[in-house]
């Protein structure tokens, strides 16, 4: 019933909460339809129930329009799935697309051409507007950048942004795009860009490989599995097997992040230091090179360990034969020095030895009687598979630690700023300020936090006057210089020279400025 629900609001703008429990006061709906969409999703067929009271009928199988066609009854819930899909995105169902485009008028303009945008049985104040972004939209294959250029480069949207106030029902008169508030996460970005302070990494495995595909490319076709036997994929010792890679720069890199991943584990040494370490060969890791590399001669030393599951990893010493299993070290690096690639990974120009010596991970090491690394095969190559993990975990240095809110979980400022949890099916956020948000931006800890960080760092990247620290914040932040009596106010504020508390209250005032908060 839930699936049932959020399909239903989502992509079609019916509520079928009320005709879920019974019969709908408020549309046409009915509990018989609401039940016949939910046992598409069924593994059997449901029995009805009125206001949680069974009522000894079983619920039919059909779609809230059944002018789209039939859902053959099987009990194949795949087909029926599919078959549902098919319908929705036909070019007969106009209820998808003109629920697409008042979706995406309602985000930017502030109110939909029909409101609220989840019950689109109420009228549009522009119906032939509505039918053309709609067939536009269908027409375009539903590519919705298409729509959201459409929208963005209209007149419409260029005209100045008008208080919005409650939104009228009827008898509406568009005068342009509604004043409105950043989004939580669209403040918290706001932040990030004026005080470069971001989130690392983001909360789930996302494939960011599109920012960077030579990179991407580059990792495929250069980067191998390697081991000190060629048949180690299939069966290794178990053991420690030492490698080492030198490599010489014209310049210390501007750029230099690298991904790599062992079965079973490894501890990576750059010029002698200890900078990374793995243990799980299906979470490779993501380093940054850059502030370990030099110009002129590097030693990359790997101890990589080849171990069974259930031990501990073993001593430097060859375990016996028939504890071996696959082992193998991947490696890629991208690097930059003054924009060109130096790019490189783990091939047979690798050498190893199965013996530890004293500074073996040491750049004046000399490893003259050590071997050729073993090639075993591509990035892709079994057991192991990882082409996608590895570029996706190499990807994610392509935002180079700027990432957004969004891709984040929620913290406490996000909440009170109306993000809702994503167990929720959310189409549409209140926008009117709470008490809750009023006292977050007052003494909330995640804002403090974030603009004594953002303070710091301002201070550490450019030292400055109050005056020119001021200027630039302005003009970053709401896209003009302050007028005299902000600068005046600011300097005061910051003091000089320039203390860290006092920036944090400069950008604590910018940020509840309404220039910054809301969108015009």
């Amino acid at each position: 019933m839930q699936a049932a629900q959020n399909i239903s609001q989502i992509f079609m703008g019916v509520n079928l909460k009320c005709a879920s429990c019974h019969d709908s006061f408020i549309n046409d709906w009915t509990l018989a339809e609401a039940y016949g969409l939910a046992n598409i999703y069924s593994d059997e067929p449901l029995e009805i129930y009125g206001c949680d009271k069974p009522t000894g009928k079983k619920a039919g199988l059909r779609f809230i329009y059944p002018e789209l066609g039939d859902i053959p009854a099987t009990t194949n819930k795949a087909a029926r799935c599919q078959r549902l899909a098919e319908m929705i995105t036909s070019k007969q169902d106009g209820r998808l697309s003109r629920t697409i485009v008042n979706r995406f008028w309602a985000k930017f303009f502030g109110r939909g051409l029909v409101e609220p945008v989840d019950d689109m049985e109420q009228s549009a104040w522009n119906t032939d507007l509505l039918d053309w972004l709609a067939e536009d939209l269908v027409a375009n294959h539903y590519d919705l950048k298409k729509t959201i250029e459409r929208i963005l480069t209209s007149q419409a949207y260029q005209l100045p942004a008008v208080p919005g106030g409650e939104p009228a029902l009827k008898d509406y008169v568009f005068q342009g795009p509604h004043v409105r508030r950043l989004s939580a996460e669209q403040f918290c970005d706001a932040l990030g860009a004026i005080t470069g302070v971001w989130h690392s990494q983001p909360a789930g495995e996302f494939d960011f490989s599109c920012l960077q595909p030579n990179s991407a490319a580059a990792l495929a076709q250069k980067g191998k599995w390697i081991w000190n036997d060629p048949n180690a994929a299939q069966n290794a010792p178990l053991g420690t097997n030492f490698l080492r890679k030198t490599i010489t720069l014209s310049e210390a890199p501007s750029e230099a992040m690298a991904v790599a991943a062992c079965d079973n584990s490894f501890t990576l040494f750059v010029n002698g230091k200890n900078i990374a370490s793995g243990k799980d060969y299906g979470r490779p890791v993501l380093i940054d090179l850059q502030p370990h590399l030099r110009k002129g001669t590097n030693v990359l030393a790997v101890a990589a360990v080849n171990q069974s599951p259930d031990n501990p990893p073993p001593a430097d010493q060859k375990a016996p034969e028939p504890a071996a299993n696959p082992a193998g070290f991947f490696f890629f690096a991208r690097i930059r020095q003054q924009g060109k690639p130096t790019d490189f990974a783990s091939d047979a120009s690798w050498v190893w030895s199965a013996e530890k010596k004293e500074g073996w991970e040491q750049p004046g090491f000399l490893a003259a009687d050590w071997k050729p690394a073993a090639e075993l095969g591509a990035a892709s190559m079994a057991p192991w598979n990882l082409e996608s993990k590895l570029r996706q975990t190499f990807a994610a240095n392509a935002v180079n630690g700027r990432v957004r809110a969004a891709l984040v979980n929620a913290d406490s400022l996000m909440a009170a700023l109306g993000r809702p949890n994503r167990e929720q099916v959310m189409t549409s956020r209140a926008t009117a300020a709470t008490t809750l948000q009023a006292l977050e931006l007052t003494n909330g800890d995640n804002l403090s936090k974030l603009l004594q960080r953002g303070a710091e760092q301002l201070l550490d990247a450019a030292p400055a006057t109050g005056r020119a620290l001021a200027t630039r914040l302005y003009q970053h932040a709401v896209g003009r210089k302050p007028t005299a009596e902000e600068l005046k106010l600011a300097e005061e504020l910051v003091g000089a020279p320039a203390k860290k508390e006092g920036v944090e209250d400069l950008l604590w005032a910018m940020a509840m400025l309404p220039e910054f908060q809301l969108i015009y």
